[in-house]
């Protein structure tokens, strides 16, 4: 038997063959594949192979994974050869006869440490010539300084000798990297100026076009680049998004056909273009977040070290096989990007939340607070606003439970939206608040905007912090309680996550019917004993009172889960029916639920209210319950709900 195996996100495979029928697998030196790392038990698991079948018995205590199959410690699947098996940070493939393929995000992120090598001796140079640091503190967008940076970069790649015949095959692995990002630029660059100025905010200079460009090989270049963008067909799709991800998925395919006219000085000027800019970017923007920050394809960005970013593509975290040169680069670039919005963070202040100028959230935090290094999350800002229509097309609900909330929004029911962290609960909170009439004031409440509401008598109210000196704090709940004042037909606060719930229960149950927020939590059960807590950190109430309250302020509970793959679903529609004397506590009813092979079925219980929708013509109720709507919710390259 012969097995390949590798760390994650590593290209370097290794191989054992042996005879054996059984297959020990573990860190302790007894076993037949030995596999370093504290995440793998002694003695992890055991693959058997019975007349050309293998099976993995998972004998350690941490779970595997054998495909998409969680194999916890006691259990055992049959799998086929060539499948991908998991173990702690390894991938195993068994019985393939050669090396299974790497994956193209292994690859991406093999290349692009090659590249970061390649810039971290160039920085290394420049540090020893000038003081860069300086150079961005005092001639930050000074073109004199951006061509002094490019001729000393031009310098350094001459001393280190970077395109000699001993780098030639090292530089031969990157191009075709470095030609995608440049078509993905491109394609951006061409995108709707709309959404080119929405972007153009969190970028210090247009793309980052290098000032020193020799015209002769920019229009080889573009001549390449529509040669590669002809053949993968690109101008078929129907948006940026798509563009973007054919050219990401597809473009191994076409590069054979573009590699022969990449004659050596042009090479040389690409490879020579991409580290200017990624320098660049280093010195004056964003560093490796400047092209990630651009991509409508990724959703959120994590920088975990200062070598390991990832980020949200389709619902699915992925290493993005970027990385930053140094600690002090990282530090740099995250106070970068929170001056931009007027704030700061150092070691007396080493944890913000901001919001960028497109509405991108940012959470930066650094040592001490941060033992690792600094870190840093983004959770970018949708330009596309969702519909519902949107979300019954990608699977997210279904039409009757869409024509439902419809229905409950217009009558003024008072609705909670629950899921966890990144589920999509303020897309949904956005869908459901463009069914409010245009008639209604609404004043909007959040920590930082998200919301973007269609209509045009609308008030945006924004959480603000304590400055330096510790004083000027306005919370939610100082919001909530204003936004009293302010005559409002409805209420929609963004998350309830503190003592603001009990706000948000007293606007619901003081003449604001028809009011919106969200809340974290596992289920619609789970939301109710959550919003419990979140009034016992406001007020020391008896918990039978804070049940009442919630009993006549609640009247709809949305959840939503993530599901494997990154998909986004609506898995519960409840009603909160009152609160029950005998039992002492709230009692909820299920009007659409996930069942049956995860279909979002209606289960026959009707709302209380359900007259009421009947009689103001805004739901039929054959088309509720008489319907069964046939679709099951499958795994698709782009998660069906998207994050906020």
């Amino acid at each position: 038997m012969k097995v390949w195996f590798n760390k994650v996100n590593e290209s370097r495979r290794q191989s054992i063959e042996t005879e054996d029928a059984t297959i020990s697998v573990g860190r302790d030196r007894a076993n037949v594949l030995i596999l370093q790392s504290p995440l793998v038990s002694k003695r992890q698991a055991v693959v058997t192979r019975d007349n050309g079948l293998l099976k993995f018995e998972n004998v350690g205590i941490n779970s595997c994974m054998v495909g998409d199959t969680e194999v916890m410690g006691g259990e055992t699947i049959d799998f086929s050869p060539g499948e991908t098996v998991r173990v702690g940070p390894f991938t195993l493939t068994f019985e393939s006869d050669e090396a299974a393929p790497i994956s193209r995000a292994e690859m991406e992120a093999h290349l692009r440490s090659i590249m970061s090598d390649l810039e971290l001796r160039v920085h290394r140079k420049l540090l020893a010539r000038f003081d860069l640091y300086e150079l961005e503190s005092s001639q930050l967008g000074d073109m004199d300084s951006i061509l002094l940076l490019e001729r000393h970069i031009e310098d350094v790649c001459r001393e280190l000798e970077l395109f000699g015949e001993a780098n030639e095959a090292l530089l031969e692995e990157v191009i075709g990297l470095i030609l995608r990002d440049l078509m993905i630029n491109h394609l951006i660059l061409e995108s709707d100026q709309e959404q080119l100025d929405s972007l153009a905010k969190l970028t210090w200079n247009e793309f980052d076009v290098p000032q020193t460009l020799v015209p002769e090989r920019e229009t080889e270049l573009a001549n390449l680049v529509s040669f590669a963008q002809e053949k993968l067909k690109v101008d078929e799709e129907p948006d940026l998004s798509a563009k973007i991800q054919r050219t990401e998925y597809h473009f191994g395919e076409v590069f054979p056909l573009v590699r022969p006219h990449l004659h050596k000085e042009l090479r040389r000027y690409v490879i020579l273009r991409r580290l200017k800019k990624d320098l660049k970017d280093t010195v004056f923007g964003f560093g490796p977040l400047q092209d990630l920050l651009r991509a409508p394809t990724i959703t959120e960005i994590m920088v975990v070290k200062s070598d390991q970013i990832y980020v949200e593509r389709d619902g699915v975290l992925e290493l993005s096989g970027r990385r930053f040169l140094s600690d002090k680069i990282t530090e740099s670039i995250i106070e970068r990007i929170v001056a931009g919005v007027g704030r700061r963070i150092d070691k007396s202040q080493p944890l913000v939340d901001a919001r960028l100028p497109d509405g991108s959230r940012v959470n930066a935090i650094i040592p001490p607070l941060a033992v690792r290094g600094p870190c840093l999350t983004i959770r970018k800002f949708p330009a596309y606003r969702f519909t519902m229509d949107d979300l019954v097309e990608k699977r997210s609900v279904t039409s009757a439970a869409a024509m439902f909330m419809r229905a409950c929004v217009v009558d003024r029911k008072n609705i909670l939206v629950s899921g966890g962290t990144g589920t999509g609960k303020t897309t949904m909170l956005n869908v459901l608040s463009s069914f409010i009439p245009h008639r209604d004031r609404i004043v909007t409440i959040e920590d930082t905007t998200e919301l973007q509401l269609h209509q045009d008598h609308v008030v945006t109210l924004e959480a603000k912090q304590a400055n330096v000196e510790g004083a000027g704090a306005y919370t939610i709940r100082d919001l909530v309680k204003n936004a009293l004042r302010m005559r409002p037909d409805r209420i929609i606060v963004g998350e309830c996550r503190s003592g603001e719930a009990l706000d948000m229960l007293q606007a619901m149950n003081t003449g604001h019917d028809g009011s919106m927020t969200t809340v974290h939590a596992n289920s619609t059960e789970d939301v109710l004993k959550r919003l419990e807590v979140l009034v016992l950190m406001a007020v020391d109430l008896p918990v039978v009172s804070i049940q009442r309250q919630i009993a006549s302020a609640v009247d709809i509970i949305v959840q939503i889960d993530r599901k494997p793959g990154g998909r986004r679903v609506v898995t519960q529609i409840s009603e909160v029916i009152g609160y029950d004397p005998d039992r002492n506590d709230l009692v909820v009813h299920d009007i659409f639920n996930f069942r049956d092979s995860e279909k979002l079925l209606p289960t026959g219980y009707m709302p209380s209210f359900v007259d009421s929708l009947i009689e103001k013509n805004l739901l039929k109720l054959e088309f509720l319950y008489g319907q069964k709507e046939k679709f099951e919710l499958e795994d698709e390259p782009a998660h069906a709900l998207p994050a906020p």
